[in-house]
């Protein structure tokens, strides 16, 4: 289930799983299946989300990111995938960042860029 109001550019999304309002997802993102990714999310192009995750509202997973399976990720949660970030200035590769299987993120946290 995909939202009307939600902008998905992805023809990799699992089976069962379902994208709220208001959420952007780039056209090489992979979302698994049975996946729940609330209101208000975006997710860049080199971004892999596993099987039966959990994505709450107001999440951006930006390039570089890895999401496990069964991984609980709560409201409000920042990831940084570069740690000088400059205007219009990209480095050559972002930070990565791996959430691993079954972890549990909570509200509001941040994920600095290179952390597994």
């Amino acid at each position: 289930m995909i939202h009307p109001t939600s902008d998905v550019q992805s023809t990799s999304i699992g089976e069962y799983t379902k994208i709220w309002q208001f959420c952007v997802i780039l056209p090489n993102a992979q979302i698994g299946g049975n996946c729940n990714i609330n209101s208000h999310c975006f997710i860049e192009n080199d971004v892999q989300v596993g099987n039966n995750v959990t994505i709450k509202c107001g999440v951006q997973l930006w390039d570089g990111i890895r999401i496990e399976d069964s991984v609980f990720i709560g409201p409000n949660v920042t990831f940084t995938n570069d740690r000088s970030p400059r205007s219009k200035k990209y480095p050559k590769e972002f930070d990565q960042i791996i959430v691993k299987r079954g972890a549990s993120i909570g509200a509001n946290c941040t994920i600095l860029g290179g952390i597994t």
